[in-house]
């Protein structure tokens, strides 16, 4: 077979300096530190005009007041007086504020430096003549004084609002020019960018586009130029390689969709397998039968003459043989070390998987049981469970046989589920044991608490009567034995409730059914008047394991009362609601808590069966004042059961 053409390899990724990404970001970026920088120049241009109005403002309400305070002062009444001085302290107030700007308004002088020089003449004129003649005015002295050199300081004033305004209207030139030059940019910055779309993207999905249509139409000779390295660069050395896989695909495709259809067939194989032992593997079958069902699967699945599979024993030392077929009795015979390496004749290569091809091939082949028993092929393979070897399985060929990689880690797979399922059956036999021995527990201690104590009651009383006989009492031996007949009609009544309980078993929602039962059957055997009150307005119905543990506690309860309580009246509340809740209640004799605690098997065996439905048990009892069991099963136990 030609050789076909080689898989489409990753293209490597454009180098960051010549990603498409990182022109258009950086394009961008650029386009955008220009506009916020012609924007932050703007803004600033049109805060300095702002800023320069104010001061022409109040650089003219100096010569305004200036005038004002003249006027004032030519006035010879004593509010004039006071207003001058009010102007006086705002033409202060003003200069200061010339001076030191502000910027919230905002309010300042423009930065030139003969703006500022002629801010400080004025300022010196105020001061050095126009303060102090006010001032001298303003006591009482010559008031010429002060209007002469009003209009020195007016002149200068003047001065300092046309130089203030003419940089203003350079100021709003220049912001004119810096909008018409904001205006240009955006119309060419608008062209080049989507020039560069064209150039960088739209201009090569284009010919992409096209190489897909002439592809479709099986022009497979098509090649996309590579005029660039970004990612459309790469887009179309890849286009190329897949057109490069597409042709040779086209030209072997027959060949290549038969080794693809054995593939696949192989693998389906291979699952069919996996799923068939899956499932056979749950089957509720004995080890035996499990293990003789999976080695005639393996065998017949990998065209094997013989297997067998062994497990090791208790003490981890044998491998001993559990089923086997096509080998003789003399190869099932032969015991196995657990050592790999000298199991089953061979010799290991890796992972525990022994694999002998051809056993002419070894030294004197002819002392090797299977060589002796016609084998010339053998793999062994481990039946694991997690981190435990449980034994291993082994396929015998009489032909030389090799075991491709694929079958060796399907038999190794093969080998880890047998290993789970033999897990399983122990586990699952322990659980039985457990479960078994649990329930016989309680059964001893259901017979403690009732039959013991009334066979050794019974064995007290046949000593006196005994003794009563061999002294000849009469007397006394007719006061035990209605003793003797009313302990076996207990111990009687113990026997039928004890077997009662243990044949119960109860279905989904038949809890409440079962509880009528009972009532009734202890209202019956007891003739002790019963009320019961049953509420199940919201719960759902417990699960059957909870139903009967809760029927077991009522049981035993109204045991107790029966033999303990000397009761005339009991209440049965079974409430179902978010909550599920049990109360049995009395009138009989109570009992002290601390001196029952101890010895009452009973309450013992209600303690252990509220733990296993992981409820909550109250008792509540007092001399004299009767006895309440209260069981109550939370809604997320419920739930959780």
């Amino acid at each position: 077979m030609p050789n076909a053409p080689s898989a489409i390899v990753a293209v490597e990724q454009p180098l960051l300096r010549d990603s498409l990404s990182t022109r258009i970001i950086a394009s961008a970026l650029t386009a955008l530190v220009i506009v916020l920088s012609m924007i932050g120049w703007t803004l600033w241009l049109s805060w300095q005009l702002e800023g320069a109005g104010a001061a022409i403002n109040d650089t003219g309400s100096l010569r305004m007041r200036a005038n004002r305070i003249g006027i004032e002062l030519l006035q010879a009444l004593p509010e004039h007086a006071t207003k001058a001085r009010y102007e006086l302290q705002a033409q202060l107030d003003t200069m200061a504020r010339l001076q030191r700007g502000v910027p919230s308004r905002p309010l300042f002088l423009p930065s030139d430096a003969a703006i500022r020089s002629q801010m400080r003449l004025v300022e010196q004129t105020w001061l050095g003549q126009m303060q102090p003649a006010a001032e001298l005015a303003l006591s009482g002295g010559d008031k010429t004084r002060y209007l002469e050199a009003l209009g020195v300081f007016v002149h200068e004033a003047d001065q300092l609002v046309q130089m203030i305004e003419t940089d203003n209207a350079d100021k709003t030139t220049l912001l004119r020019l810096s909008q018409a030059v904001l205006l240009g940019i955006g119309c060419v910055g608008t062209l080049a960018m989507i020039y560069l779309l064209y150039l960088w993207i739209i201009s090569p999905v284009l010919q992409l586009q096209d190489g897909l249509r002439r592809m479709a139409g099986h022009e497979f000779g098509v090649r996309l130029p590579v005029e660039s390295k970004d990612e459309f660069g790469v887009l179309a050395q890849g286009f190329n390689r897949m057109a490069d896989e597409l042709e040779g695909l086209y030209r072997q495709l027959e060949e290549r969709v038969q080794i693809k259809t054995a593939q696949l067939a192989h693998q389906n194989r291979e699952l069919g397998a996996l799923y068939d032992m899956a499932a056979f593997l749950n089957q509720p079958n004995e080890i035996e039968a499990l293990c003789h069902g999976f080695l005639q699967r393996v065998m017949q699945q990998f065209r094997a003459d013989g297997g067998s599979i062994r497990v090791i024993d208790p003490q981890g030392e044998k491998l001993h043989i559990v089923v086997s077929e096509g080998l003789s009795e003399e190869l099932e015979d032969t015991e196995h070390c657990m050592k790999v390496d000298a199991c089953f004749c061979g010799t290991a290569t890796q992972q525990g998987v022994v694999v002998i091809r051809d056993f002419r091939k070894l030294p004197k082949p002819e002392d090797f049981h299977c060589a002796k028993e016609g084998f010339k092929g053998l793999a062994v393979f481990r039946v694991v469970t997690g981190d435990d070897v449980l034994g291993s399985f082994s396929l015998h060929y009489r032909d030389t046989h090799e075991v491709p990689a694929a079958e060796a880690q399907l038999l190794e797979t093969l080998g880890q589920h047998l290993g789970v399922a033999l897990d399983n059956r122990r586990l699952s036999a322990k659980a039985r044991q457990l479960a078994v021995a649990e329930e016989r527990n309680l059964v001893a201690q259901g017979l403690h608490d009732s039959i013991a104590q009334g066979l050794n009651f019974l064995n007290l009383q046949v000593q006196m009567l005994d003794s009563a006989m061999h002294r000849g009492d009469l007397a006394e031996a007719l006061e035990i034995v209605p003793l003797l007949r009313t302990g076996v009609d207990e111990s009687y009544q113990d026997v039928r409730e004890l077997l009662v309980n243990f044949r119960s078993k109860l279905g989904q929602g038949e809890l409440l059914a079962a509880v009528e039962d009972t009532v009734i059957r202890f209202r019956r055997q007891s003739g002790i008047e019963v009320i019961l009150q049953i509420d199940e307005r919201e719960g759902a119905p417990l699960p059957p394991e909870q139903q009967l543990q809760v029927l077991f506690i009522l049981q035993e309860a109204l045991s107790n009362v029966r033999k303990h309580a000397h009761a005339s009246r009991v209440e049965v509340k079974v409430s179902n609601h978010r909550d599920f809740k049990l109360l049995i209640q009395d009138n009989g004799e109570g009992y002290e808590p601390a001196e029952v605690a101890e010895r009452h098997l009973g309450l013992h065996i209600m303690q252990e069966r509220a733990v296993r439905l992981h409820a909550q048990l109250k008792l509540d009892s007092q001399p004299g004042a009767g006895t309440s069991v209260q069981l109550t099963l939370p809604r997320a136990e419920r739930q959780a059961a």
